[in-house]
């Protein structure tokens, strides 16, 4: 009997032994995730967000910190240059539709990133820099009309960013560069911008075969303004000689005889120089 009770208190022990054990090792357990709970990392090029019951409580700096497990959490907020690339639509100020790729580097301020945290959130970008970025590039294309906007596209390109910057100020984002990277518009307006240049060269042309002829135009009335001084040298001197004059005529004479000859007296006598058979 006395063997019997010992058998059952042993095994009554053992029994409160093991549940002890497994308290302890749940404590335990329960323990180390909690600490673990209270560590926490941010990467640098991050700023943390801490917020205590939901509502923001402090920001911290990149490395390992503590916070109090279950009522604090950390949400990661970046402050490195961040590049977009998006696709832009407006119109000109001559009503043509005109479309772009823009590229735009900007970045967070850490110094408000618990601001914009409260105000926006963590996807910043997409409520409140992309819509910018569209309304900015309006803004400029706006100025100017379609033509213009390819002469001009870095005052285009600079009135954008302006307009970008005054924009995302209140947000404490900061635009680093904006960039334009091609332009394109309606394949009638393309079409029109074609034919313009095509006309243009057309005139062009014309200008220069006009000017080339005014030129040649000019050169002969030159060279028949010296014949005619150099004549009336000649004549002046009186170097002008029936002899001279019969020398020019047999340099440019084809070797025809007329087929009337009347009867005035010849300036001088043809017979003379040609060949008798």
């Amino acid at each position: 009997m006395n063997t019997q009770n010992s058998y059952q208190d042993i095994r009554s022990k053992r029994r409160q032994i093991l549940k002890y054990i497994i308290i302890g090792v749940i404590g335990s357990v329960t323990l180390l995730l909690l600490l673990l709970s209270a560590l926490y990392t941010v990467p640098a090029g991050d700023v943390g967000i801490v917020t205590r019951w939901g509502a923001v409580h402090r920001i911290v700096p990149p490395g390992l910190g503590i916070k109090i497990p279950v009522a604090e959490a950390v949400h990661r907020m970046s402050v490195q240059t961040q590049k977009d690339e998006v696709e832009a639509s407006s119109a000109s100020l001559n009503l043509q539709t005109v479309s772009a790729i823009i590229a735009v580097n900007y970045r967070l301020d850490g110094k408000y990133a618990s601001t914009v945290y409260q105000s926006i959130g963590i996807d910043y970008q997409e409520k409140v820099v992309a819509p910018a970025i569209q309304n900015a590039f309006k803004s400029a294309t706006a100025k100017y009309t379609a033509e213009n906007l390819i002469k001009m596209r870095e005052a285009v390109r600079i009135d954008a960013e302006t307009e970008l910057q005054k924009q995302l100020e209140p947000y404490h984002i900061i635009v680093e560069n904006f960039n334009i990277i091609n332009f394109d518009f309606s394949p009638e307006y393309n079409a029109s911008i074609e034919a313009k240049q095509v006309m243009e060269q057309n005139v062009q042309t014309a200008k220069l075969e006009l000017e080339k002829t005014r030129i040649e135009a000019e050169q002969r009335v030159v060279e028949a303004q010296g014949q005619a001084d150099a004549q009336k040298a000649l004549k002046d001197t009186g170097a002008l000689t029936d002899a001279y004059l019969q020398y020019l005529f047999l340099t440019s004479w084809n070797g025809m005889l007329p087929e009337v000859i009347s009867g005035a007296s010849p300036v001088f006598d043809i017979g003379d120089y040609v060949p008798q058979e």
